[in-house]
């Protein structure tokens, strides 16, 4: 039996079952061909409004939903919270309400606190996608990687892969452990131990402290970003002394599986996470998976539009329809 998207929210991969990342990603994999198009649009949004509200910097992930809501034939508003009501003091729950006044559809936003985009869901009946919430989780990143290694590899289950750079700190290795595992991947982290969360295991992954361990068997490397700015207490190693340990190079490449997928969510910082000779090298799909993100977020907004159109139509005095915590979906 075909799954049927029937979340109004997409707000992280820990709730979503195998046959509902599957069904994100193959609407995705629809949805890339529109890119190649001289018009690249389609009107499966016509006549809705997206917001982009986010708490936090960010380049990549906004514009890649701004691309993904116009080419899907939406209207999109910006919103940077520095220079909104925000400063003035609003609760984040008063801002989406005063979003939704504005008859909006879909809100996709970023907080630097975990919990916040579900918290959002429960009080609006707009769509609410999650763009990255604190140290929790990044689901359009995490399909955008899975995305990219079911392209170029033909699947996911069985597959190795390895996460190796900041995952105490990252919501992306988060995300990706979820998302990788439900698909029957064999998942490895890698980091200096200080920056191993506690009990990542029950998360089903494999812990190693050696980099050559971790690319010895693997067919793709998602190499983190080194958030220094969160080294309060001085516990981080140095730039230099992690990119000699723990920094992917050519001659660790060298050890590595001849086709494995060089992967890095950005911003790289070069020379610390990876020499620059790899990020441009031809095991690298670091551009792909920037251009596999559009195909993503559309899938996503499109899928959360049409089942919040059913769930309306169901009961449109229903706003907990279609949450997660609210159905037994």
């Amino acid at each position: 039996m075909a799954c049927v998207w029937t979340r109004k929210d997409l707000l992280g991969l820990e709730e979503l079952s195998k046959e509902e990342i599957d069904l994100i990603l193959n609407t995705a994999d629809s949805f890339k061909e529109v890119s190649s198009r001289e018009i690249k649009k389609v009107p499966a949004l016509r006549g809705k409004t997206v917001v982009n509200l986010f708490y936090e910097p960010s380049t990549r992930t906004r514009v890649s939903f701004e691309v993904a809501a116009k080419r899907l034939s939406a209207d999109v508003i910006n919103i940077a919270t520095e220079t909104s009501s925000v400063r003035k003091g609003e609760t984040l729950i008063d801002t989406g309400r005063n979003i939704e006044a504005l008859k909006v559809d879909i809100i996709v936003v970023r907080h630097n606190y975990s919990g916040a985009p579900v918290m959002l869901a429960r009080h609006l009946k707009a769509s609410v996608v999650n763009a990255g919430d604190g140290w929790h989780e990044h689901p359009t990143q995490a399909l955008l990687d899975i995305f990219t290694i079911k392209e170029k590899l033909g699947r996911i289950a069985g597959l190795n892969v390895s996460i190796v750079g900041d995952i105490a700190h990252s919501r992306v290795a988060r995300s990706n452990i979820w998302g990788l595992t439900k698909l029957g991947a064999k998942v490895t982290v890698c980091a200096p131990p200080m920056l191993i969360p506690p009990a990542i295991e029950q998360m089903g992954v494999r812990v190693t402290h050696d980099i050559t361990d971790a690319l010895a068997a693997a067919d793709a490397i998602n190499v983190l970003r080194m958030q220094f700015e969160r080294d309060q207490d001085g516990a981080f190693p140095k730039q230099l002394e992690y990119f000699k340990n723990y920094g992917l190079t050519r001659e660790r490449l060298k050890e590595a599986k001849k086709d494995i997928l060089v992967m890095h969510p950005g911003p790289i910082n070069r020379g610390i996470e990876m020499s620059s000779d790899v990020a441009d090298g031809g095991n690298s799909v670091i551009l792909e998976q920037v251009t596999n993100g559009i195909a993503v977020r559309m899938a996503v907004l499109f899928l959360v539009a049409q089942a919040n159109e059913s769930i309306k139509k169901d009961d449109p005095f229903d706003s907990t329809q279609g949450h997660p915590e609210r159905t037994s979906n």
